[in-house]
């Protein structure tokens, strides 16, 4: 055999080893998805399901960690503030059964007793209201001036993504979940860290929509691990039929 070709057999055990040992890895590191994956289905299902505990004091609002407190169950009282409403525009939910096809849901700043200010996202609109007056919005209604015991779950705000469309300030219609950045463009002052997601109480014409929320994540990882890990065979496979027919070949 040939120098170049020996270098050239060389070259191809030396790609099939590295591609082999990528493929399994990323098989590995999708079955290590996989676990995290169960583990939050389970955390975030026990959450949903605990039975609503006191609003964490003010002194702890920073302390709080979304991958430890998110969906927390909690119930307060408050009082929704008279203050444009803000509204982010949605095609469903991954975490609400009873929501389908595009909608809003509806955000609006409370009061609690102490004075703090808290985002309350108090539900889904089917109609995305771009179409009607700003006056008009039923959330509008929720603001009567007196306190009323929430119930719902903590949730933390989402950051724009390099294609999230930028927020219409015109009709105050904003595409991701964004609290502090409404709170600091529609003048509700300093907000709590967090935002609930509102269970109940559910408006006497049900608009909005608050509901409770349940775990509908994707687990995809096992069908991925498998992909991965039969693209390693296939590499080993295509190695072995090029080796045999060298072999052959030299026969």
């Amino acid at each position: 055999m040939s120098p170049v070709a020996r270098r050239g057999g060389a070259g191809f055990a030396l790609f099939t080893l590295v591609m082999v040992a990528v493929f399994i890895g990323l098989g590995v590191w999708q079955l290590q998805r996989r676990a995290e994956k169960h583990a939050l289905i389970a955390a975030l299902t026990e959450r949903l399901a605990a039975a609503p505990e006191s609003l964490p004091g003010v002194s702890q609002w920073l302390k709080l960690d979304p991958a430890r407190d998110e969906f927390r169950r909690v119930s307060f009282t408050a009082t929704y503030v008279r203050a444009p409403d803000a509204m982010v525009y949605s095609a469903g939910s991954a975490v609400r059964e009873d929501i389908s096809g595009p909608g809003t849901w509806a955000f609006l700043p409370a009061r609690l007793a102490s004075g703090e200010t808290i985002v309350i996202n108090t539900g889904f609109v089917e109609n995305t209201m771009q179409e009607r007056e700003l006056e008009d919005r039923a959330v509008a209604k929720l603001a009567t001036g007196q306190p009323v015991t929430l119930t719902g779950y903590l949730r933390f705000p989402e950051r724009a993504g390099l294609l999230t469309p930028a927020e219409n300030r015109g009709k105050r219609l904003w595409f991701v979940r964004d609290h502090e950045a409404m709170a600091s463009q529609l003048g509700w002052g300093n907000v709590a860290p967090f935002y609930i997601d509102l269970e109940q109480p559910v408006p006497a014409n049900g608009v909005p929509k608050p509901g409770p929320l349940t775990v509908h994540l994707r687990d995809d990882h096992m069908q991925y691990a498998i992909t991965w890990f039969s693209l390693a065979v296939v590499v080993v496979i295509a190695f072995l039929m090029w080796l045999r027919s060298r072999r052959i070949g030299r026969a």
